[in-house]
């Protein structure tokens, strides 16, 4: 992982982060939208960009070497935070590094690749994102609220826990949906004093209110959001035992530590979580199916804790063989991510099969293109461009805040529209006060100066006058 950061492949969703650091660096007090040119907020300018963005300005570091020290940061508080709260689960010395070893691993055959999901392929392609160190304080909330259940300290404890709920839920959103399923799970498991239960209320209050006052966008709002999101991420429903199959391991591992306890905490996170999500897919509300780590983390940390479990040795050395084998075929079916940190021709054939490029990048495109600028684009090279500084049309992404992103949508789609007059694509241009066009020679326009080519004959257009 520490070579997947200083090679920081470029897939999904790096292009909107970077372009949210590449903002508040040039504006820390209103950095508007970050990738279009339009004043609006934006769910991604949380406490965590703002601290990179701030770094960034300070230092005057590229945006991508920012992003790397985030990845490094992310993945120290991931990993100490697994230790953490494995370690209230089991006090067997073996249990935090299998632990990491299924979550990561303990999959399926077919990759899954999205923020909040930690399986090795995934994490390599997301080490920087906010979700990685929002699920990294996530395992340290979960372990610090189960100490406090236990040792029942005092209120500025209790007050920290919930400003670090509201934290984790501004930081990355669907990911504070997990934690606070975790959370939920740990106190009913806990079955606290009724003494108890005032502090419980004034964290609760107090990450409320933090998350109101929160400046840069309305957090209350998303629940509003509609429906933009839902068809992005109805595909989360789909093949799901080829990309989790290896989990069921852990729901066998569950309904053990269930016949021991009815109220374990892995448990019933993983009921809430699991709840949730099918409850996104019978509603059709898809991106609900963001919550489906909130049913994974329990059950890849039931399967490893069962392995130094107390009980017959040899059922232990039997279940460990199983999960020894689980664990391989999911290294086997991740490890095409070796190809991000060893050169393809190095690795073996089969090895080498398994492995998907990343994304190439705009680079090509900044000695021209300013910051500020605004490039027409299709949607991937718009999910890109913004990383550098330049705006585009319309977000490669959908953006609740964007009140016209489905005109913006629009625009583009009928520039680019092989039917589409010259004069109304020079409109939509002069309307948006488009300063580049990128496409294929075909889109020439006699208004447009070829600058330079880019990869698979990709032409940057100048607009004339």
């Amino acid at each position: 992982m520490l070579l997947a950061v200083l090679r920081l492949p470029w897939a999904g969703d790096l292009g909107i982060h970077a372009a949210t650091v590449q903002r508040l660096r040039h504006s820390l007090l209103a950095p508007g939208n970050p990738l279009v040119d339009a004043d609006t907020p934006s769910p991604y300018y949380s406490p965590w960009m703002l601290v990179l963005g701030l770094l960034a300005r300070l230092t005057g570091l590229p945006v991508f070497v920012v992003l790397r020290i985030g990845a490094l940061a992310g993945l120290g508080l991931l990993f100490t935070g697994v230790w953490r709260y494995v370690r209230t689960l089991s006090a067997h010395r073996a249990a935090p590094a299998l632990a990491l070893l299924c979550l990561v691993l303990l999959w399926g055959p077919d990759l899954l690749n999205w923020s909040g999901f930690l399986g090795l392929n995934s994490l390599a392609l997301t080490v920087a994102y906010p979700s990685v160190f929002a699920l990294g304080l996530s395992f340290h909330f979960w372990a610090w609220l189960t100490t406090t259940l236990r040792a029942h300290p005092d209120w500025p404890r209790w007050i920290a826990l919930g400003a670090l709920w509201a934290l984790i839920l501004l930081c990355h959103q669907f990911t504070g949906v997990v934690a606070t399923l975790g959370a939920l799970a740990t106190v009913l498991a806990a079955r606290p004093d009724r003494h108890l239960l005032p502090r419980l209320a004034a964290a609760l209050a107090v990450g409320i209110v933090l998350l109101w006052l929160w400046p840069y966008y309305d957090f209350f709002a998303l629940f509003s959001a509609g429906t933009g999101l839902e068809a992005i991420h109805r595909s989360l429903y789909s093949d799901l035992l080829g990309r989790f199959g290896l989990a069921l391991l852990g729901v066998v591992a569950l309904a053990l530590r269930w016949r021991r306890d009815h109220r374990d905490p892995l448990v019933l996170f993983f009921v809430l979580g699991a709840l949730l999500f099918a409850a996104g897919g019978l509603t059709g509300h898809y991106s609900w199916g963001r919550a489906a780590p909130a049913a994974l983390i329990p059950a890849q940390l039931a399967a490893a804790l069962e392995t130094v479990s107390a009980g017959r040795r040899a059922f232990r050395l039997g279940w460990a063989c199983v999960l020894g084998a689980a664990l391989a075929v999911g290294a086997w079916g991740q490890a095409g991510m070796l190809g991000y940190v060893v050169p393809r021709d190095a690795l073996p054939a089969p090895i080498a099969a398994k492995y998907r490029p990343p994304w190439v990048g705009y680079r090509w495109i900044t000695p021209w293109v300013g910051y500020g600028q605004v490039v027409m684009a299709r949607t991937v090279p718009s999910r890109q461009i913004p990383a550098y500084g330049p705006y585009t049309v319309a977000p490669g992404y959908p953006d609740v805040f964007l009140p016209d992103q489905a005109g913006r949508d629009a625009a583009v789609a009928r520039y680019f529209d092989a039917g589409t007059s010259s004069g109304t694509r020079r409109a939509i241009a002069r309307r948006y006060g488009v300063r580049w066009v990128i496409g294929p020679a075909a889109d020439a326009e006699p208004w447009l100066r070829p600058v330079t080519t880019g990869p698979s004959g990709q032409v940057l257009y100048e607009v004339r006058g």
